[in-house]
């Protein structure tokens, strides 16, 4: 099959190439155990939620709406425990010594102000320490002294003052899983296939096979095209992979088209394969190229939009951001999985990697080409 698709030539040494990779303890290793440990790092603890957070209440009231607020906390399914604190000193102290993320104050006045229709004011202390973890748990808070709001409203004499209805579309239940598993996608066919092509001239300087390679009757660009095309074989196949257990295993739908998803996952093995090429080229032993594409591969997850949105970043990082293959397929891999992201919009993305994927291979290509001579 791989004759008749690539002809003999280019066949021989891409079969070299993948027989080289499965014969190598340390690159099976590599293709086999990093997609698990990433599988179950991404989907499961490499989450944005805040849950199982234990919360102080000082409530110097005792009243009937302290008490509604208090046990709608308890309730909670974010909330582990509320620990009763008995003064603002034991306050500062639980926050201080982190045994809560949040604390609630509650004055003497706090019922009797909200049953007479003057409004009730809580205090409220988070640990700014883990200021993303206390923004959320502060919004978990408002959510539920907001729904008490809004019963007291709807049992009291006077109608509440308006009203608002909140959808979240594409992720209704707002799942932290729907944003990771596609992500995942990425991540995985990034490590599978730069970690192979990185390795590969690598190993020929350090096995003492270049000179021989450089001997052989294979053409230059046979040569790369051959060490390029096992990578991208390999990262698609644990896309494939992750596309066929993402919904029966996280429930995470593919709404989109194979026929868009494919050829941009193409052009996107291509762009980092030759990112990959690149740093196998320069190196001059497979630790160094190893050291070399973490170093790449690092930069490479930070600016695609996984860790932190594009643009909250600063605007010369956003610009370099444009630069990185994954920050392309990120956006593709999203619409696709949540929305069905139409064909325009897949090759509005795609493109930018197609200039990469060129750039790349024709710098690793030039640069292989100066090694020789």
């Amino acid at each position: 099959m791989i004759t008749a698709l690539f002809g003999p030539r280019l066949a021989a040494i891409i079969i070299k190439e993948l027989w080289a990779v499965l014969r190598d303890p340390r690159a099976r290793v590599s293709l086999i155990v990093p997609p698990l440990i990433q599988l179950l790092v991404f989907a499961y603890a490499s989450t944005m939620e805040v849950k199982h957070v234990t919360i102080g209440v000082l409530d110097r009231d005792g009243g009937q709406w302290s008490h509604e607020v208090i046990a709608r906390l308890a309730g909670s399914p974010n909330v582990q425990r509320v620990v009763r604190l008995e003064s603002d000193a034991a306050l500062a102290r639980a926050i201080d010594s982190q045994d809560v993320i949040a604390a609630l104050r509650f004055d003497a006045h706090f019922s009797a102000d909200v049953s007479s229709g003057r409004g009730g004011v809580i205090g409220a202390v988070y640990d700014g320490r883990k200021s993303n973890a206390a923004q959320i748990v502060g919004g978990y808070v408002d959510r539920i002294v907001a729904g008490v709001a809004a019963d007291i409203h709807t049992a009291g004499p006077a109608p509440a003052q308006g009203s608002s209805t909140v959808a979240y579309w594409f992720n209704p239940n707002l799942d932290y899983i729907y944003f990771a598993i596609p992500s995942l996608v990425v991540v995985i066919s990034l490590v599978s296939a730069t970690s192979v092509v990185s390795q590969s001239v690598a190993r020929e300087k350090e096995l003492g096979t270049y000179d021989q390679l450089m001997v052989s009757p294979f053409r230059v660009w046979e040569i790369l095209a051959g060490k390029m095309v096992p990578p991208v074989l390999i990262g698609a196949a644990n896309a494939t992979l992750y596309l066929v257990v993402n919904p029966f295993v996280f429930g995470v739908p593919f709404h989109g088209s194979l026929l868009l998803f494919y050829p941009s996952l193409l052009v996107f093995l291509l762009a980092m394969t030759g990112i990959g090429m690149l740093v196998s080229v320069v190196a001059n032993t497979q630790q160094q190229a190893f050291l070399g594409m973490f170093a790449l591969t690092v930069p490479v997850f930070l600016l695609s939009g996984y860790a932190a949105p594009i643009d909250n970043m600063p605007r010369f990082l956003q610009i370099l951001a444009e630069a990185n293959p994954a920050k392309h397929f990120l956006i593709v891999t999203e619409g696709l999985f949540l929305k069905g992201m139409p064909a325009a919009d897949v090759l509005a993305n795609t493109w930018p990697m197609v200039v990469i994927a060129t750039v790349t291979i024709g710098a690793a290509s030039a640069l292989f080409r100066s090694r020789l001579e």
